[in-house]
């Protein structure tokens, strides 16, 4: 009994000793399980605040038009585990199945294959401004150096690199709201319909609004005793003017506009001309409706706003608050709803306004008030066809006169509202990636060095992309997808550059717009 319990006993105390050495141990390595995780966090936490993103993180804005970052609301650790998964952890990019990561054929090989010759038929005349957009690099005999894209990084918010069909982003600015990332998608989309024929390129994009490559500072005359100054940098962008060699370039907003409820525009299109259809051209309200935000800068809508009065000047002119429209679930700015009126003013913001193609899209009217900026596809319209010129040095009477000559003459007044409208029809996405394979197929051939992503470029994919989108921006992304089909048609033939032809267009056009001008002075004399 008593070795029993002797044995019980030493039994007792050598289980006790077993248990108390391992309780070191396992503090020991508790402790540098911490140590490793807190250094982790604290590595993961420097790589992520040096990490750029296509949502702004760690970005400064563009210093050429400086503009208020969003409010940063997230918890320090949810954004940077968030900026580290999508760009380091999301292995999706190198190892996608996409389309756009398909084996690469030299497009210009490929799509001179007479094999594979589109059955669509030649592209909208308006393309033929491609060919006038790179005109200072192609006429000039001097192809485009790596050196002169270098050049226009002072200007670029971003720097995008397709090499083999995948696509490569540098980023130095942040731009204001979701631009950056709805452009880049939208890039990423063209890869995907044309899988192996978007050409390699390296090319510079501001996502701001005003031009920045001024025609003044780049003289071509002087090429023979200044050669370091011509060609210009070439600059990518939304929008350009006459006085400038900006390159234009589809807007975002045709993937979806996220903060101020914009679909993306196949969809806005239809939701636009459906409400345009619940009102007969006679039960429209005969007189000039805008709605815009009038402070950005614009002092073509600054004046607009003497314009208010439909006794008078036969206008109705209202301010528009995005901030309570958001709060009330954008009911009151729904462009289906706002077809209501023979016609439709547009007026320039700050730059170009994306507005043009959702006024042009009503079926109204659209008088258009003299712009100095275009975008890509507005050299297109033809006045007295698709639109009506508005002059903006005698704007509230030249308003009144296009109202007063609608409604004496509503037969012509609705057909060029609805050639506007047709127009953006035609407009659809299908043509508007037409429009992009083509530049930048155009811009390929100009460059004179192969492209090659720079260490700093990250590698984006549709994966990536949503990872960093928020909950919204996502569900207006995933919106925007190419037919099941599309991967299969070709683009539009491109048209030969043509500078007569350029030349009478732009003539023809400013002829009509005299013409009206002059019947505007006639009237104000008369009475």
């Amino acid at each position: 009994m008593g070795r029993r319990r002797r044995s019980g006993y030493c039994g007792g105390c050598l289980h006790h000793h077993h248990l108390a050495s391992h309780i070191p141990c396992t503090t020991t390595f508790l402790s540098l399980l911490s140590v490793a995780a807190l250094l982790l966090l604290y590595k993961v936490a420097i790589i992520s605040q040096t990490t750029k993103t296509i949502v702004g993180h760690n970005l400064e804005p563009t210093p050429w038009h400086r503009h208020q970052l969003p409010p940063d609301n997230n918890q320090w650790t949810a954004k940077y585990s968030k900026i580290f998964r999508c760009s380091y952890l999301l292995n999706a990019c190198s190892s996608s199945s996409s389309s756009s990561t398909k084996p690469y054929k030299q497009p210009s090989i490929a799509y001179a294959n007479p094999n594979l010759s589109s059955s669509r038929g030649e592209c909208p005349a308006f393309f033929r401004w491609i060919h006038d957009d790179l005109s200072p690099w192609r006429d000039s005999g001097v192809r485009i150096t790596q050196q002169k894209v270098m050049e226009a990084r002072k200007w670029a918010a971003f720097r995008v690199v397709i090499v083999g069909g995948k696509l490569y982003v540098d980023l130095y600015y942040a731009c204001v709201q979701s631009r950056a990332m709805f452009t880049i998608w939208g890039l990423l989309r063209l890869l995907d319909r044309f899988p192996g024929l978007v050409p390699d390129v390296d090319l510079m994009f501001d996502c701001m609004d005003r031009p920045m490559i001024h025609r003044s500072s780049f003289n071509n005359q002087s090429a023979t005793s200044n050669s370091w100054n011509w060609p210009p940098p070439p600059l990518f962008r939304y929008c350009s003017s006459t006085k400038h060699f900006d390159i234009p370039f589809p807007d975002w907003s045709f993937w979806g506009w996220s903060e101020v409820n914009l679909a993306p525009w196949d969809e806005e299109f239809r939701s636009i001309k459906r409400g345009s259809q619940n009102l007969k051209w006679t039960e429209r309200e005969a007189r000039a409706y805008w709605k815009g935000n009038p402070d950005v800068q614009s002092p073509v809508r600054e004046d607009l706003l003497r314009c208010n009065d439909s006794a008078i000047w036969g206008a109705q002119i209202m301010r528009q608050d995005w901030v309570e429209e958001a709060r009330a679930g954008y009911e009151k700015s729904k462009l289906a709803n706002q077809c209501t009126h023979r016609y439709k003013i547009y007026a320039e913001g700050y730059a170009w306004s994306v507005s043009l193609k959702y006024i042009l899209s009503c079926g109204s009217l659209a008088l258009i008030i003299s712009p100095q900026y275009y975008d890509f596809f507005s050299r297109g319209l033809i006045p007295r066809k698709s639109f009506w010129p508005i002059s903006s040095t005698n704007l509230c009477p030249s308003i009144k006169f296009a109202v007063d000559w609608g409604n004496e003459h509503q037969i012509e007044a609705e057909a060029i509202g609805r050639g506007g409208q047709d127009f953006m029809q035609a407009m659809n996405m299908e043509t508007v990636y037409d429009y992009m394979f083509h530049l930048l197929m155009e811009y390929s051939k100009l460059q004179d060095f192969k492209p090659k992503a720079p260490p700093s470029a990250q590698l984006l994919c549709t994966e990536s992309v949503l990872c960093f989108a928020g909950a919204r921006e996502r569900d207006f992304l995933l919106r925007e997808t190419p037919a099941a089909d599309s991967s299969h048609s070709l683009p539009c033939s491109l048209p030969s550059p043509d500078k007569k032809l350029i030349g009478a267009w732009t003539m023809h056009n400013q002829h009509i717009i005299n013409e009206i001008q002059g019947k505007e002075v006639e009237r104000n004399v008369s009475t």
